[in-house]
């Protein structure tokens, strides 16, 4: 961390600095230039963030040099990792690509949905069994007894689950179904869920907050990590802005942003993000061009009487499109797609 002062600035107001921040149990280096001083902090960052620097007399500003998620962070793990889910491999060189009904709803629509989803090449099945809506009217999911039938479509197609879980105090029973938890946009910043999935002993998916800054996504991974589980997908979902043509904007730069702060992989929602059907796929060739790691993407048998997002799901026509592209595009940029 860095202390500028102001070219006003006296020796008292630097010596002040100099002493809080020794109080605090850091150590400060002074460095007089032609116009101002700088102040360089070393020790520990949370602590000096505690101090108010910035309100001290002849302080102009206050910069961190090194980043706040220090265990996610690249500049402690330069190599990018791999995440292995139900021995699926997320990460660097592949992509993977998750697929299923956004809800389950019964046992014939999410076998249905998962031989889908298999057809066009995905080697994990999403499907929520618990599902926070903005409406609280709307389907809210089946809760355990979607997460049995999630169960038995793995059992029958060998798909590992990834499905969301909303409450802290489901994640014990998530966990004990799930090969992978999600926590959905609305929960990004639920640093109770964040910590309890944390210690859940499984992958975790993060998907990113709709009105969240990159900075403020990866500190939420954070939480997650502190608690000892470093195996976390980043997953970019689109933000809200004041466009109106999509369901959310689909933040496509965020995806090499995200790759080069931190060394977790990053994967990206073109269902939830283009919020429309013909918007998916588009979405999705964009997701690979940029190198994504994996997409992930609704399909629905019969999408017409869907009790969630239908609107987004694939059907039968966009899966074999769907299963075309995620063979063809993956190679022109050096990746290959994730097999079973």
């Amino acid at each position: 961390m860095v202390v500028v002062m102001s070219a006003e600035a006296e020796e008292a107001h630097i010596q002040a600095v100099v002493g809080l921040v020794e109080k605090a149990g850091g150590e400060a280096f002074v460095s007089r230039g032609v116009n101002r001083t700088i102040i360089g902090l070393v020790g520990d960052v949370e602590q000096f963030g505690t101090l108010n620097l910035h309100a001290l007399p002849g302080v102009t500003d206050v910069v961190r040099i090194s980043v706040p998620y220090k265990l996610i962070s690249r500049e402690n793990h330069p190599d990018r990792s791999v995440v292995r889910v139900g021995g699926v491999p997320i990460g660097p060189g592949t992509m993977t690509l998750i697929a299923g009904p956004c809800a389950v709803e019964t046992p014939e629509q999410t076998l249905e949905a998962a031989l889908m989803a298999r057809s066009a090449g995905a080697t994990l099945l999403r499907g929520g069994a618990f599902k926070p809506r903005t409406s609280p009217y709307a389907f809210q999911g089946l809760g355990e007894k979607g997460l049995g039938i999630l169960a038995d479509v793995r059992a029958e197609t060998g798909m590992p689950i990834v499905t969301e879980v909303v409450d802290a105090r489901d994640v014990e029973l998530v966990a004990s179904y799930a090969d992978m938890l999600q926590v959905g946009t609305r929960n990004m910043q639920n640093f109770a869920l964040l910590q309890a999935v944390g210690a859940a002993g499984r992958p975790v998916m993060l998907k990113r907050g709709m009105n969240a800054t990159i900075e403020e996504w990866l500190m939420a991974a954070e939480y997650i990590a502190q608690r000892g589980n470093l195996d976390i997908v980043l997953c970019e979902r689109g933000i809200r802005t004041f466009e109106k043509a999509t369901r959310n904007t689909l933040d496509i730069s965020a995806v090499p942003v995200a790759q080069r702060l931190s060394h977790l992989p990053v994967i990206v929602d073109p269902s939830h993000s283009g919020g429309r059907r013909d918007l998916v796929l588009p979405l999705t060739r964009a997701a690979i061009a940029i190198g994504a790691d994996g997409v992930i993407i609704d399909v629905h048998p019969h999408p017409e009487t869907a009790l969630c997002d239908g609107p987004q799901a694939l059907v039968d026509g966009d899966v074999r499109e769907l299963a075309e592209t995620v063979r063809a595009l993956p190679p022109v940029v050096g990746r290959t797609l994730t097999q079973v």
